[in-house]
């Protein structure tokens, strides 16, 4: 693009907004003026100059506020990813253990039954030897049930 064509299309781009910066009027007025001294056309390539920086840093900005964001999405998705990834690995447990039928998803036993099931072997402490033979049992089914 011309620098011409630029000029042009970044004044009527101006001329429409609903307010500008002293720079951006100046740019206006200069760019409109008929017949233009050394001075104005001097102070009109400097406007030029400052407000294609002007531009460029608001591009820059425009891609860095993207890809900051997008790098923020992709952990996002990456720590949704991770966290499915175990509500998978549990419900899986469910099936192994026979509480889950693998076909429908559903319990196997009344919902309310195995939840209270579940809450209560949340409550049994760590020391307590049963939960020792519930290891043992668990890994046992685990070492059947997992492929080779």
């Amino acid at each position: 693009m011309t620098e011409d064509v630029w000029v042009n299309d970044r004044v009527l781009h101006l001329k429409g907004l609903k307010s500008r910066t002293e720079q951006q009027d100046l740019l206006v007025q200069l760019y409109d003026k008929q017949n233009k001294s050394a001075q104005d056309e001097k102070k009109l390539s400097l406007i030029i100059k400052a407000e294609k920086a002007l531009v460029r840093a608001s591009k820059a900005r425009q891609e860095a506020a993207k890809f900051i964001n997008d790098e923020k999405q992709a952990e996002k998705k990456a720590e949704r990813k991770a966290r499915d990834h175990e509500l998978y690995n549990a419900a899986g447990l469910l099936i192994m253990a026979g509480l889950v039928d693998t076909k429908t998803g559903l319990p196997t036993i009344d919902k309310h039954e195995l939840l209270g099931a579940l809450a209560g072997l949340a409550k049994v402490p760590e020391s307590d030897p049963r939960r020792a033979e519930w290891k043992k049992a668990g890994a046992a089914i685990f070492a059947e049930q997992k492929p080779s």
